[in-house]
């Protein structure tokens, strides 16, 4: 893999490279890791960007650890404004 121009690291698609240093990984660990976490919804490699979306990596390990949840709203009822 070319190697990068230092400030394509800083914006929302860094390089692999960069993703691992964030995440306190080795570079060719974190390659083997991807493949494994891909299957459980890390974002995938966008292929018009070449790179990840950082702000998915990381709502992804977010979700992984709990620290973000949705929840799904369901209809109660029906709506009576009359009552205000």
């Amino acid at each position: 893999m070319a190697r990068r121009p230092p400030y394509r690291d800083q914006g929302l698609f860094p390089s692999e490279a960069e993703i691992a240093r964030r995440l306190s990984q080795d570079p060719t660990d974190w390659m083997a890791k991807a493949i494994v976490l891909e299957r459980d919804g890390l974002p995938r490699i966008d292929p018009l960007m070449g790179a990840r979306y950082w702000p998915a990596v990381l709502g992804y390990w977010s979700r992984r650890y709990g620290l973000s949840h949705v929840e799904v709203s369901c209809l109660d009822g029906q709506e009576n404004l009359d009552v205000l």
